[in-house]
């Protein structure tokens, strides 16, 4: 295969397992508001993304320390997709919230 085709690919995996990992934590921060059992949400949701994160990165590094980098690269770009995404939603919900 094409390995820019590879590397990219890489990039990709990196940036959905950061958008798992984020967004589910965005996802339990709003569902704990609600619960009636906050902390077994925190723990539970903490144990299912850092597993599918580790997973994630140990069937990415047989490819070596680039490959690794690309993936960590994509994965911290997720956190600033969701970070974006969670702050525009938050805003508009707060302007309707308030008439504006």
């Amino acid at each position: 295969m094409n390995e820019f085709l590879i590397k990219f690919l890489v990039l990709m995996a990196g940036m959905a397992m950061g958008l798992v990992f984020f967004g589910g934590l965005w996802l339990t921060v709003k569902k704990t508001i609600t619960s009636k059992r906050p902390a077994l949400w925190y723990f539970l949701s903490m144990i299912g993304r850092t597993a599918f994160v580790l997973m994630g990165f140990y069937f990415i590094s047989p490819g070596g320390w680039v490959n690794m980098l690309l993936s960590l690269v994509g994965f911290v770009l997720a956190r600033f997709l969701v970070q974006h995404y969670v702050k525009t939603r938050d805003d508009k919900s707060v302007k309707i919230k308030n008439g504006i």
